[in-house]
């Protein structure tokens, strides 16, 4: 894991010196350079999981007290922000970024009243855990979802609170990204604590 996360790191490295740091706010963007010619692979929007609920039996009972349309549904699932693979191992890990106003100096305490953080709890539950998983190859010990938060809910002290006590013993799946002009942090996290449970 080492070496291997040393040359990732060169290579941010030699890119970011090389080069003027124009959109590193963009997740997407940071890792489609760092991933670029490795083994790894990041893709916007990925279409895993848009008819996950289709397949969803509901008994007879179920059935006849709800409404059912004439026209079938064709659409009706999740569609997390990204996913990034490891090519070699084939496992995937689905990363959702959520910018959400916050709580800061200057403000008010109901500046922090946003639920997107509260929205990405959906990944938590049993169905979905189990569904990425099994997609993704991840193992039971580990999510298979990252988040990475964005936006004064980062330095927020009630909402930090929150997502902290949420993740409690699982700090590798989700991040602050407090200076979205510095991917820096953002990387390091990927490399020691998001790569490992892709290799």
């Amino acid at each position: 894991m080492g070496s291997d996360a040393n040359r990732l790191r060169k290579k941010w490295q030699d890119y970011s010196g090389k080069n003027a740091l124009k959109a590193e706010n963009n997740v997407f963007d940071v890792f489609n350079v760092l991933f670029e010619g490795t083994e790894y692979k990041i893709i916007k929007r990925p279409k895993d999981f848009t008819k996950i609920y289709l397949d969803v039996n509901l008994n007879d009972k179920e059935l006849s007290e709800i409404y059912n349309p004439e026209e079938p549904i064709l659409i009706h699932g999740i569609a997390p922000d990204l996913a990034i693979t490891n090519t070699e191992t084939g496992k995937t890990i689905y990363v959702e970024v959520k910018r959400q106003d916050g709580w800061v100096e200057g403000g008010k305490r109901k500046d922090g009243r946003g639920n997107a953080h509260e929205r990405s709890n959906k990944y938590f539950t049993p169905g979905l855990l189990r569904i990425m998983r099994e997609k993704g190859k991840i193992s039971p010990e580990h999510y298979p979802f990252w988040v990475i938060f964005q936006g004064n809910i980062t330095r927020d002290p009630l909402r930090v609170r929150e997502i902290t006590l949420w993740y409690d013993g699982h700090d590798a799946h989700y991040f602050f990204w407090r200076n979205t002009t510095d991917p820096h942090p953002l990387i390091e996290h990927f490399l020691t604590k998001i790569k490992p449970i892709l290799d």
